[in-house]
């Protein structure tokens, strides 16, 4: 990849090269799903709803100056005429501003290596934020191949419905490993909200573990029981430096053969500084994930077959590999591949003190009225 470029994501645009951009976009089949007929209606209500309020301010303005009416009147409906230019603006600046973001961030993609989509509708990715709720959706994902697969993105679901219904927001990046690991999670602990973890899913404590150094002062590891050594050997301490120099305020999952990170804050952004920095955080890891791909689960090794006298014959050769030297096959265990579920204890206790609260002052209320 070339050196970081984000010239396109703050240079000078030409609105009629917005504009023609938009129309390719929309002809190649490549915009935003649905951005084409919204555009139109969107549109086509702006023109409505000005020429109503221009109508509506000229025709109340001479009725009221012949009917005597004060300056008050007037000027009433000098502000409603105001009103209505206002948000026919901003209707028309956001279809423009849709388009130019786009533009940018097709551009700043390509000056960099990259490929930009404009949306994913329920991508199959196997992280935790990915099987939330409904309505799942990644936009703006730029995307790269080479030295190996990474994607950043914003990513939106909702859980709930009607007045409790809930718009969740993240960023994700994830790099492709070349081979699977057991499930690890590093839960930041510089983004944990006020009762606790960020995240989406909740982890059985008795998975936690403790590090070296001061590493548990900016994450909480998780791994599956019995995976101790594994993520020891996985999390040497040049590994857990980077994660605290570079992803420190970033959620960190490893699951199948798959590297998240996650906040929640949109990470596809027109915000150099924002790029400049996830650019970093993915340098300062890829070239140490080689370190991982040498891992293997000593708990797949083929068991041991009897050999025939052959065979025993043959194993006696200088350059035949004993036995207990061969490495197990790429892959985990079952027991490896997902982390178990906890009980979010710290919620359940809030809402009840809450419950508690709430009932005793009711009693205590109707108990005064009575």
């Amino acid at each position: 990849m070339s050196s970081f470029d984000p010239t396109p994501l703050t240079e000078p645009v030409d609105r009629a090269t917005v504009k023609a951009y938009r129309k390719q976009l929309i002809a190649s089949g490549r915009a935003p799903r649905g951005s084409g007929a919204t555009g139109i209606v969107l549109g086509v209500i702006a023109a409505l709803f000005f020429g109503f309020t221009l109508l509506n301010t000229v025709v109340g303005a001479i009725a009221s100056a012949a009917q005597g009416g004060g300056f008050g009147s007037f000027a009433l409906l000098l502000v409603i005429g105001a009103v209505g230019v206002g948000a026919t603006l901003l209707i028309v600046r956001g279809i423009r501003g849709s388009a130019e973001r786009w533009y940018r961030l097709d551009r700043f993609a390509q000056a960099n290596g990259l490929t930009w989509y404009p949306q994913s509708v329920a991508p199959s990715l196997p992280g935790m934020i990915f099987g939330q709720g409904s309505s799942r959706q990644a936009n703006d994902i730029v995307r790269g191949e080479r030295p190996r697969f990474v994607e950043f993105a914003n990513y939106r679901y909702t859980t709930g419905s009607g007045k409790n219904k809930t718009t969740h927001r993240w960023g994700y990046v994830v790099i492709k490993l070349a081979s699977p690991l057991p499930h690890i999670v590093l839960d930041a602990v510089g983004n944990n909200a006020l009762f606790g973890s960020n995240l989406p899913r909740v982890f059985d404590k008795d998975q936690r573990l403790s590090l070296e150094g001061d590493f548990d002062r900016h994450f909480a590891l998780y791994c599956p029981q019995g995976y101790e050594q594994d993520a020891l050997y996985l999390f040497t301490p040049d590994i857990m430096a980077r994660f605290i120099d570079h992803a420190a305020e970033l959620d960190v999952e490893i699951v199948d053969d798959w590297l998240f990170l996650y906040a929640k804050r949109d990470f596809s952004t027109l915000d150099p500084s924002t790029w400049a920095w996830l650019f970093s955080v993915v340098g300062a890891l890829l070239d140490k994930l080689g370190q991982w791909e040498r891992w293997r689960d000593d708990r797949l090794a083929a068991p041991s077959v009897p050999m025939t006298q052959d065979a025993a014959g043959a194993a006696s050769l200088p350059f035949t590999p004993p036995a207990q030297a061969l490495r197990p096959p790429i892959g985990v265990a079952p027991q490896g591949r997902r982390l178990q579920g906890g009980v979010p204890w710290v919620a359940i206790v809030v809402v009840g003190v809450f419950a508690v609260v709430f009932f005793a002052f009711q009693a205590g209320f109707f108990g005064l009225l009575r």
